[in-house]
């Protein structure tokens, strides 16, 4: 897959020709169910017309430029993340639009001539809630209209599970709730979280039950405090675990808020400091709680050991 930055008003398009193609429009963040549908439809359109597939997506995350935020966006697919899952697609191309002001200004016909229409785009997919422009005044309907040949228009439906949209918003809500098992279904594959294996107390070592302090890249949105069946991929190999988020109240003082990521690696006794790890979220144990002592930790952990191991066994 080839990716393609484009920022307007400079640089519009691609440095080397492309040719006519299959185009996906959206934010895509998770590429969840749904986005695949939408991101599915345009390759299938792509193979029935003998062109190229491309999705187009934006950076950063529209409310940064448009709600004024002050705060970090946290994003179920990092840029990073979501190149990787369309490469694995098989898009042909992935064009990242700057978002910036300017383009924010654009009304929704100069959008479709500048990023439809002079990217030699054939066929446009988007969901059926897709909105463009300036203020977000396009929608399907209009790209419908403003066609006149040039291209044609998929739009896809609203994809549901349980009766209800899949969506980023419920996605986030439910890592917000630790519903890890739930995420996987609606993403289609495990929740993973890419991150680096950095230095921490090594108070798990003395206790028995050594455990991989992990930095999640930034901007990477972490589920919520508790204890969970993971399996993290270290050095190319997946290992099954026990990963707790939280503060440690067993130890630490309760005014430090500082979250930390631990996962105790099953069968596994290596130092992988400063190794680039994946971590993938499967479901829930608990929550995270304080414990009077050491003993009754220990006890705990053992028990979160074995319910993660009869999880993976039940799943394989």
């Amino acid at each position: 897959m080839e990716i393609i930055h484009l920022n307007y008003p400079n640089h519009v398009k691609p440095d080397s020709e492309t040719g006519p193609i299959s185009l996906a429009l959206g934010f895509f963040d998770g590429v969840h169910k749904g986005h695949q549908r939408v991101i599915g439809e345009a390759i299938k359109q792509a193979h029935q017309k003998n062109i190229k597939s491309a999705v187009m997506t934006f950076d950063p995350h529209p409310s940064l430029v448009l709600g004024g935020r002050k705060e970090e966006v946290f994003y179920i697919t990092p840029m990073q993340q979501k190149m990787d899952i369309l490469e694995e697609m098989d898009v042909d191309y992935c064009f990242i639009v700057r978002f910036t002001s300017e383009f924010a200004k654009l009304t929704p016909q100069e959008f479709i001539e500048i990023f439809v229409k002079n990217l030699q785009v054939k066929h446009v997919t988007a969901g059926f809630d897709f909105s463009f422009g300036s203020k977000g005044k396009g929608d399907m309907a209009l790209m419908k209209l403003m066609s006149k040949g040039h291209y044609d228009v998929t739009v896809a439906e609203k994809l549901e599970e349980s009766d209800e949209k899949i969506s980023s918003t419920r996605i986030r809500e439910l890592l917000k709730q630790g519903e890890t098992g739930k995420v996987c279904q609606l993403l289609g594959r495990p929740f993973r979280v890419l991150g680096t294996v950095v230095n921490g107390d090594k108070r798990g070592r003395t206790i028995g039950f050594p455990t991989a302090n992990v930095e999640p890249e930034l901007g990477a949105i972490v589920p919520s405090r508790g204890v969970y069946a993971v399996k993290i991929q270290v050095q190319g190999q997946l290992y099954n675990g026990v990963c707790n988020i939280g503060y440690k109240p067993t130890f630490n003082d309760p005014d430090v808020k500082k979250q930390v990521i631990e996962v105790h690696i099953l069968h596994f006794d290596k130092s992988i400091y400063g190794e680039m790890v994946e971590v993938e979220w499967y479901e829930r144990i608990r929550d995270e709680q304080k414990f009077s002592g050491i003993d009754e930790l220990k006890a705990q952990i053992q028990s979160d050991k074995l319910t993660a191991e009869q999880f993976f066994a039940g799943t394989n």
